[in-house]
This record gives structure tokens, C-alpha cells and sequence, in this order.
């Protein structure tokens, strides 16, 4: 691997963690409300990756599609509204779990076999997921708890949906394009509720262009110089760099549970990612 590729890497992964830690933030500490932070996210994106392909000199019009829109818009809103209750640590491992789970469910469905090792794995990973959700003091509100596994089904079913694209870049922008429409009526629906101010502005706006729009091209940019389990496993470390940045910078606690439940999901996705399903 390159310093390149190592650099953008890294970046990449700091702009995944850095939309949990915003939308939290925005959620928790603003007065904006998730739809409108959604709306405002799902347009600055939109904004980014169109000025992104203008610079690059290739248009948008044609790429992405209405069903890789709606699961992207089905993403962004789960995961806004579940983190008006989840800490950005729970959030993003939760998020991150059902993403890989989820993918990998869906291989098993259409004839891929796990090795044994991997097997072990998939059971200890969704052990993890148990664990997390178990009552307790620490555990998160089971609604918001469902919300985000939703959102991570909602992204791993777009990851699928885009796999194989040739210009994952222009795909991206087209879909955010299309979610557009879709974010207009879910404000109208919510008309009553909406409100923000200018931090909460600042932060979807932040998630939007940098973390999600500028974080995405910077991942298509990594990704040649990565291998494919290179580019699985390094996003590993996406709820790790959460959970230390939300207790870092929003004071969120590190319990001894949520530690278990990632030492045990995480590691359980490593093991199936070690080797390849067989058909």
C-alpha cells in the first residue's frame, strides 16, 4: 500500500466517523430536527459531488438510479432520527454491524458458502448485537436501536445495488441528485416539526458537502490502491474512531458493554472476512 492510498485511506475513515459524530451532535446540541438534517445533508452532498463531476468534466444526468435513491434516502433518514436518542459510539457500531451483516446475509441468500471460521464469526458478530441491545442501564432505546439496524440494511442494500458500477462517483451524485424530490416531501410531511438554527445548519451542511460528499470521493480515490479485503476490513476501525471521538469531543462514556459488543461484532466480521465465501 502507498502513502497515497494510506493517506486517503485514513481520511476516508475519519469522514465516515465524522458523520455519526456531526448528526449526534447537530441532534443533541442544536435545534434542528432529523428531517430537516436530513434534507439539508442529502442536498450538500447532492451540491459536492455535482460541482465534484463538473470539475471532472462528466455529467450526472444519466448515473445512479430510483431504487439505489430510495435506499440511500431510506439510510440517511433511519439514521438521523435514530440518533436523537443513540450516542454516536452505539450508533455507529450498530450502524456498521447491520451494514456488514446485512451484505453478507444477502451473498449467503444467492449461493455463497461460509467456511467454518467464518461461520463462527457470523455467530459471534450477531452475539455482539445481542449483547448491545440486552436491558440495562447502559443499553440504547430499542426504537432508535432499530432504527439505525435499519439504516444499516438500507446502506448495505446500495452498496449491492451499486456494486459493480463503473463510475462509482457519478453514480453517487445521481443518486443524491434523486433523494432530492423524495427530502422535499418528507419536510412537507413533517411541515410542523421543522426548526433549526445556525449550528444545527452548520452541521448538516458539514455532514453533507465534507463528510459525505468530499469523504466519498475521497474513498473512490483510495479504493484502486486497496484490495477488496483491504478496503472490508480497514472500515473496521469506523466505530472504533466514533466511539473515542464521541467520548473525546461530546463526552459520551465508554462502558464496559459497548466495548464487549465491539470487541465481539468487529471481530466476528474480521473472521469472515479472512476468507473468501465459496459458491
Amino acid at each position: 500500500m502507498t502513502i497515497r492510498t494510506l493517506l486517503l485511506t485514513a481520511l476516508a475513515m475519519l469522514a465516515f466517523a465524522g458523520n455519526s459524530l456531526l448528526c449526534r451532535a447537530a441532534l443533541r446540541d442544536s435545534q434542528i430536527d432529523p428531517a430537516s438534517f436530513t434534507a439539508l445533508r442529502l442536498f450538500a452532498g447532492a451540491l459536492v459531488l455535482w460541482l465534484l463531476l463538473c470539475l471532472r468534466g462528466k455529467s450526472s444526468s444519466n448515473s445512479g438510479s430510483w431504487r439505489g435513491a430510495l435506499a440511500l434516502f431510506a439510510y440517511a433518514t433511519s439514521f438521523s432520527y435514530a440518533y436523537l436518542k443513540l450516542d454516536a459510539g452505539a450508533g455507529a457500531l450498530l450502524l456498521f454491524g447491520a451494514v456488514q451483516l446485512s451484505m453478507i446475509t444477502w451473498g449467503m441468500l444467492h449461493g455463497e458458502r461460509l467456511h467454518r471460521v467464518q461461520t463462527a464469526g457470523m455467530l459471534l458478530a450477531g452475539a455482539g448485537l445481542l449483547v448491545l441491545l440486552l436491558p440495562g442501564t447502559n443499553t440504547p432505546p430499542l426504537s432508535a436501536s432499530l432504527l439505525m439496524v435499519l439504516a444499516g440494511a438500507a446502506w448495505g442494500a446500495y452498496s449491492l445495488l451499486g456494486k459493480g458500477t463503473p463510475d462509482s462517483l457519478a453514480a453517487t451524485a445521481g443518486n443524491f441528485i434523486r433523494t432530492l424530490p423524495i427530502a422535499v416531501l418528507l419536510c412537507l410531511l413533517t411541515l410542523n416539526t421543522l426548526e433549526w438554527d445556525s449550528a444545527g445548519l452548520s452541521y448538516a451542511l458539514l455532514s453533507g458537502g465534507l463528510a459525505s460528499g468530499i469523504g466519498y470521493a475521497i474513498w473512490y480515490a483510495a479504493l484502486p490502491g486497496l484490495g477488496a479485503i483491504q478496503a472490508a476490513s480497514v472500515q473496521l476501525s469506523v466505530p472504533l474512531l466514533t466511539a473515542l471521538a464521541g467520548s473525546l469531543l461530546l463526552g459520551e462514556p465508554l462502558t464496559g458493554k459497548l466495548l464487549a459488543a465491539g470487541l465481539a461484532i468487529l471481530g466476528g466480521i474480521a473472521l469472515v472476512m479472512r476468507l473468501k465465501p465459496s459458491t
